[in-house]
């Protein structure tokens, strides 16, 4: 999609790094699925601490409890976009959060020739 600017729609989805779709990680899963479904975009960020609904803190700074660190998915488009996405998350997120917020774009842009990236 290009030309994504003005009000748009942000959905952050909050799962657990070891959280699995059919042997994928469901961060990954997602990711592709927004892709999938023609998303303006979709990037996923590792918590380096936090607790869920179990109150148990995953942190980078105790080896014991690094497997499981909070990951966030977050994707970015107009709002009927997102929200003709929601579907797809049914299932799929089982065990995380899933939060909407309105936002603006303020820029966006693609990459390829004469946006960061050469012709070559």
């Amino acid at each position: 999609m290009t030309g994504l600017g003005g009000p748009a729609l942000r959905l952050t989805v909050l799962v657990g790094e070891s959280d699995r779709w059919h042997h994928r990680p469901l961060y990954s899963e997602i990711v592709h699925r927004a892709r999938a479904a023609g998303l303006a975009g979709a990037s996923a960020f590792r918590g380096i601490e936090g607790f869920g609904a179990s109150s148990l803190v995953h942190t980078t700074r105790l080896l014991s409890l690094s497997e499981d660190l909070p990951v966030a998915v977050v994707i970015v488009d107009e709002e009927q976009r997102v929200r003709a996405f929601l579907p797809d998350l049914d299932g799929l997120v089982a065990g995380g959060l899933v939060l909407l917020d309105r936002c603006e774009v303020v820029t966006y842009a693609g990459r390829g020739p004469g946006r960061g990236e050469s012709a070559e």
